[in-house]
Order: C-alpha cells, then sequence, then structure tokens
C-alpha cells in the first residue's frame, strides 16, 4: 500500500517535471522571438535615425558653405571698394599734377619771354653807358684841355679847399657850441646836485667788529666753555669767530671781521643760552639754524632794498647778493644803505633831467653789486658787476651803468654816467666813510684766502684782531706729516707777503669723525 502511494506521487513528480521542461521549452520559443522581432525593429529605427543625420549634416555642411561663400563674397567687395577708392585718389593726384605742370610750364614760357627782354634791353643799356661814357671821356679830356690841370689833379684840390673850409667852420662851430654847453652844463649840474641833495637826509652808519650776548648768570660762562674748552672750540670752529668770555661780567663778546658770521655766531649763542643745553651737536644743530634763517634774513632785506627803490623783477640772485651788501662795509659806510641812497640820488637827478628815472633808480641800487663777491672772485667789484648783471638778466644799459661808476669802461648813456656823480655824493658827504675798518677787513680776509689757497684745506678763519688763523682740513686728504708741513709753508708765506705789528699765530687743525647711525 505505502510502495504503491510512492510510486503513484514518482509518477506524478516525473508527469510535472516533463510537463514543467515542456512549458519552459515553449516559453523560451515565444521569448526568442520576440528578442530577435526587437532587435531588427531597433535596426531598422537605427539605419532611419542615421539616414535622417546624414542628411541633416549634408545640409549642414552645404549651410556653411553657402555662408563662407557669402562671407567671402562681403570681403571681395570690401576689398574691390577700398581699390577703387585707391584708383580715384591716385587718378585726382593724377589730375593735380597734371595742372601743376602746365601752370609750370606756363610760368616758364613766361619767365623765358621776360628773359628775352631784359636780354634785350640789358643790350640796350650796354649801349647807353657805352655813349655815355664816350661823351664823359671827351667832355673830361676837353676840361682838361682848357684848366691845363689832370681830373685826379682837380678833383684833388677842390676836396683840398672844402676840406679846409669845413674844418674851420667846424672849428669855430664846436667851440662856440662847446663854451656854451658847457656854461649851461655847469649851471644845470650845479642846480641839479644841489636840489638832490637838499631833498636827500640819510643817517650816517658805522660798523663795528664786535657784539655781545647777555647770559643770566656766570655758571653759563664754564657751560659755554664746556670740559676743556670743547665747547668753545666747537663754536669757534662752525662759526669762524673769536668768542670772549672773560673780560666783559653777564655778557660774552663775539669779535669777527666778516658781519656775517658774527650775526650768525650771536643768533646761534643766543639760542644756546636759552636752551641752557650746550654740547658739541648741539652748537653744530644751532649753527646749521641759525645759518639757514641769515640766509633768510639775507634775501628778505635784498626785497626790502628792491621795494624802497622801486626796482621790480629783479633775479632772486641779485635780491640774495642785495641781501649780503647789509652786512658789508665800505670804509665804515654800510653798502646796502650806500646803494639805496645812491639810486633815490640818481632818481632825482634824473628827473630833473627829463631821463628815465627807473633806469637810473635801477642802475644806482646794482651798481656796488660786485662787492658781495669781490672776496670771491678777482677784479674790481664794478667790472664783477657788470658780468653779474648781464648773466642775471639785466639790459645792457643798466650793465654798463654799473661797470662804468669808476671809469674803468665808457659810458653808454647819460643815466649810467649819473652813477659815478651820485656815487661820490654819497662817499664824499660828512661822516659816511673812514679808512681803518676797510684795510683791516682787507688784511683779515687775505690772511683767510692765503690758507685756503692750499689743497686739502676745508675752512680758514682769521681770529683775534688778525693775530691767529685758524686751518681746519680734511683729514682724507692730509695727514699728520702734511698737516706740520702745511703751518711751516704758511707762516713762510705770511711772513714774505704780509705786513702786520706783532705776530700772528697759526693753528692747523685735522681731526677724525665717525658716524654709525643704530637701527
Amino acid at each position: 500500500m505505502v510502495e504503491n502511494q510512492i510510486a503513484f506521487y514518482l509518477l506524478i513528480f516525473l508527469l510535472g517535471c516533463a510537463l514543467g521542461g515542456t512549458l519552459q521549452w515553449i516559453y523560451h520559443r515565444f521569448a526568442l522571438g520576440g528578442v530577435k522581432q526587437i532587435a531588427a525593429e531597433i535596426i531598422l529605427r537605427a539605419e532611419q535615425e542615421s539616414d535622417e543625420l546624414k542628411k541633416e549634416t549634408e545640409l549642414a555642411l552645404k549651410h556653411k558653405q553657402l555662408e563662407h561663400q557669402r562671407e567671402l563674397e562681403q570681403i571681395w567687395q570690401q576689398e574691390r571698394k577700398k581699390i577703387q577708392r585707391e584708383e580715384d585718389r591716385f587718378k585726382q593726384r593724377e589730375d593735380k599734377l597734371e595742372s601743376r605742370m602746365n601752370l609750370v610750364e606756363k610760368k616758364l614760357f613766361d619767365i623765358e619771354k621776360r628773359e628775352a627782354v631784359l636780354i634785350g634791353r640789358k643790350v640796350q643799356i650796354d649801349e647807353e653807358k657805352k655813349s655815355i661814357f664816350e661823351t664823359h671821356s671827351r667832355l673830361i679830356a676837353e676840361l682838361e684841355k682848357a684848366s691845363g690841370l689832370s681830373s685826379i689833379e682837380a678833383k684833388e684840390l677842390l676836396l683840398s679847399r672844402l676840406t679846409n673850409e669845413v674844418k674851420t667852420e667846424a672849428a669855430n662851430l664846436i667851440r662856440k657850441t662847446k663854451k656854451e654847453a658847457e656854461e649851461e652844463a655847469e649851471r644845470e649840474a650845479a642846480t641839479i646836485i644841489a636840489t638832490a641833495i637838499n631833498r636827500m637826509a640819510v643817517s650816517c652808519t658805522s660798523e663795528t667788529t664786535v657784539c655781545t650776548v647777555a647770559i643770566p648768570n656766570e655758571e653759563m660762562k664754564g657751560r659755554i666753555i664746556g670740559r676743556e674748552g670743547r665747547n668753545i672750540r666747537a663754536l669757534e670752529r662752525e662759526t669762524g669767530v673769536n668768542f670772549i668770555i672773560d673780560d666783559t661780567p653777564g655778557a660774552v663778546v663775539i669779535s669777527g671781521f666778516d658781519p656775517i658770521r658774527k650775526q650768525i655766531a650771536k643768533a646761534a649763542l643766543t639760542e644756546l643760552v636759552q636752551d641752557g643745553r650746550i654740547h658739541p651737536t648741539r652748537i653744530e644743530e644751532a649753527v646749521e639754524k641759525a645759518t639757514i634763517n641769515m640766509h633768510k634774513l639775507i634775501k628778505q632785506n635784498g626785497e626790502d632794498a628792491a621795494l624802497r627803490t622801486g626796482t621790480m623783477n629783479l633775479h632772486p640772485e641779485l635780491i640774495n647778493l642785495l641781501g649780503k651788501l647789509k652786512y658789508r662795509f665800505s670804509y665804515g659806510q654800510n653798502v646796502l644803505d650806500h646803494s639805496v641812497e645812491v639810486s633815490h640820488l640818481m632818481g632825482l637827478m634824473a628827473a630833473e633831467l627829463g631821463l628815465d628815472v627807473r633806469l637810473a633808480k635801477r642802475i644806482g641800487l646794482l651798481h656796488d653789486i660786485g662787492k658781495a663777491l669781490t672776496h670771491e672772485v678777482e677784479g674790481s667789484h664794478a667790472i664783477i658787476g657788470h658780468d653779474i648783471a648781464l648773466k642775471f638778466g639785466e639790459t645792457k644799459d643798466v650793465a654798463n651803468g654799473i661797470g662804468c661808476h669808476h671809469q674803468e669802461m665808457a659810458p653808454l648813456s647819460i643815466e649810467a654816467d649819473l652813477c659815478s656823480a651820485a656815487d661820490a655824493i654819497s662817499a664824499s658827504r660828512e661822516g659816511a666813510r673812514i679808512e681803518a675798518v676797510e684795510e683791516y677787513i682787507k688784511r683779515l680776509k687775505t690772511l683767510e684766502e692765503m690758507a685756503l689757497e692750499y689743497p686739502g684745506v676745508d675752512k680758514a678763519y682769521a681770529l683775534q684782531a688778525g693775530r691767529e688763523v685758524r686751518v681746519v682740513v680734511l683729514p682724507d686728504k692730509i695727514d699728520d706729516a702734511g698737516v706740520l708741513t702745511l703751518a711751516r709753508d704758511l707762516t713762510k708765506r705770511i711772513e714774505q707777503e704780509l705786513r702786520y705789528p706783532g705776530k700772528i699765530k697759526v693753528i692747523v687743525i685735522r681731526e677724525t669723525r665717525f658716524t654709525e647711525y643704530a637701527v
């Protein structure tokens, strides 16, 4: 029973397996047939799309070819237009050239016609000259035969008689005119000079070679001197003047022949006393500041002088030179005040004579400008002033007036000739000038110039009223042995070339200084 059931189930299982395999085979056959159909459809669709893509590509290529062809046609049209414009321009140029050639040919034809006329006229004139010359020669021969003299002898005789007559008449006229002019000129000159002097009222100034700086107490003197005298040595080295401390209580005396140095030293020492800090570095700063202020003051003095005399449009360098004259003296007379005085005198005299007042006043203000450089340039201050005026844009009339005021060149105008008269009036008035200070300053300047002529010398100062010369040399150019040689050579030269009372002390200083900065 059990075995029959097992056999039955086994048979059913086998029948089920057979039926499943049959069904699976049938399913695969149907499925395979569908796939092939789908593949065929896909292939067909792909072929259709490729045909369409091919057609679209061919159309795009044809479109691009058409666009490229249009662009080429446009470029060709543009080039053709350019070529056409060039052809038109060349044609216009050819037309112009042709018209000009026609004008040139016409002018050449006219010139040839005129030339032919001129040649004919020249031949006619030559024939007329020839006939006139023949007639003139015949007449001269007849005159020579009638007078018994040759033409040259007759000409000399006539010229001799005419010359004698003209000389006699000219001499008489000149003598008469000169006498009348001299008499009239003397009367006019006396009147003009008297009028100018009466209208001028100026004060007399006198120069001095010392000035003082007040100090608050005696302790300040010790601070000015410094440890072992280093401060006062630094002051004298930087300023070039002499500081006298012990003579005057409550004050320090500054002595020096150069007024600009003296003023710089006074300003620097005043600032140091007010500040209270006195040491070599501070001294250098104070002297440098005082020097800058002095340059500003010099410019201001020059501008004030130009304004007082109404002299405009002066070159800045001439303004500075005028300002320097404020600190220079000629035989005790302040040169800038003297120049302003001469300018006013010349203006008054020019007004009386009906001359150019502005030109006269300009000449008078600048006539001593050369004295600002006489210690730097060789030659007379009048000639130096003449050259400086021309160099800085002044006219020839102004320069000539400057150069001729000491009769060192001939005056070119009456205004220039007035300068010497006005200069003499200003200098000769009572109390205006003295002689001693001028000679003293010349001697001190000569001492300094002698020292500066040696190579390697940086600075040279004449101190102690010319009894001491202090020379500062460049340490990189002169060694210690050279310092001794320089001192001996300078001493011998002073003995040979200068005359002086007593003796002169020569001090040569060689200082090496190193400066570094900590950052």
